[in-house]
């Protein structure tokens, strides 16, 4: 019954959606947003001269590896034949046009609460790139991960449908702070940890722990932040360099070159804002 009453509220949701789609999106705003998303990480491989977003970077997890897939607007190879509705499906359920489930390595349960108009505008950002007749690959899982019906049951613990709502308590820049990194950057995705089953310990948001390839992610809260002045932190985002003459791992420098670096000073203003205000918690143990 409760899955019935689910299903059915989704469904709603995303009816509602479509019926105030009608505005045209802006792919200028959109690139912005994908940068402030990482999205070329994950859709570019990792090698010279990879084409941007056709597709081919490995992600390696407990349950296997994942490649994430070419979304350029090629018919055949990328998105081409998707519509405006199929992308926001994608991001807004973590559904396949088929109505298959996606596996949550691809960071829906974040993008859930991209509102309307930022979903717009990122695809109409997508529908400039260049096409491009690289295959996705697909994912080497092992079993039974591989089976998409078993996510299911996955969001039904783990996932959490609907746009950004704004945190009661904070103020202005702080909340357009807490949109960043909650919905459009999913830096909960890497550095909050996860239960065996890959669910994220929500008691436990952005308390760093063990990533994705195998690798420690910092703890973001003000445990550890609260030792880095507001400028130093901030050059952290811009250069990866930290207070005491360190850089930002390979996978770090990636998402600041990318991602932090690319933002305008008003929401680089407001991520540092929004991670100050964040309850301090301990470093998850190794």
């Amino acid at each position: 019954m409760r899955q019935t009453l689910q299903s059915a509220a989704l469904t709603l949701l995303f009816g509602a959606w479509i019926a105030s789609a009608s505005a045209q999106g802006d792919a200028k705003r959109g690139q912005y947003l994908a940068k402030a998303g990482g999205c070329l990480a994950c859709h570019t491989e990792q090698q010279k001269d990879a084409v941007p977003f056709a597709g081919g970077r490995a992600l390696k997890t407990p349950f296997g590896t994942f490649y994430g897939p070419n979304i350029t607007p090629h018919p055949e190879a990328g998105i081409g034949r998707w519509t405006e509705a199929d992308f926001i499906r994608a991001m807004r359920l973590g559904e396949r046009p088929d109505g298959a489930n996606y596996f949550p390595a691809f960071p829906y349960p974040s993008f859930t609460r991209i509102p309307d108009a930022d979903l717009r505008d990122l695809w109409a950002y997508l529908r400039t790139l260049a096409p491009s007749s690289r295959a996705s690959r697909a994912h080497e899982l092992r079993f039974p991960f591989g089976w998409r019906l078993l996510v299911t049951g996955w969001k039904w613990f783990f996932f959490t449908p609907g746009p950004f709502v704004n945190v009661p308590g904070l103020t202005q820049i702080a909340n357009r702070g807490a949109y960043l990194v909650q919905a459009l950057g999913h830096c909960g995705e890497c550095h909050t940890p996860r239960n065996f089953l890959g669910g994220p310990k929500r008691d436990r948001f952005l308390a760093g722990g063990k990533g994705p390839d195998d690798k420690r992610t910092p703890n973001l809260t003000p445990t550890r932040l609260k030792k880095w002045s507001d400028e130093e932190l901030k050059e952290f985002l811009l250069t990866g360099a930290t207070p005491d003459g360190d850089a930002a791992n390979e996978t770090m420098d990636e998402v600041i070159r990318n991602t932090t670096s690319q933002l305008t000073p008003g929401d680089m203003a407001a991520v540092m804002a929004y991670l100050r205000s964040l309850p301090p918690l301990p470093d998850e143990p190794r």
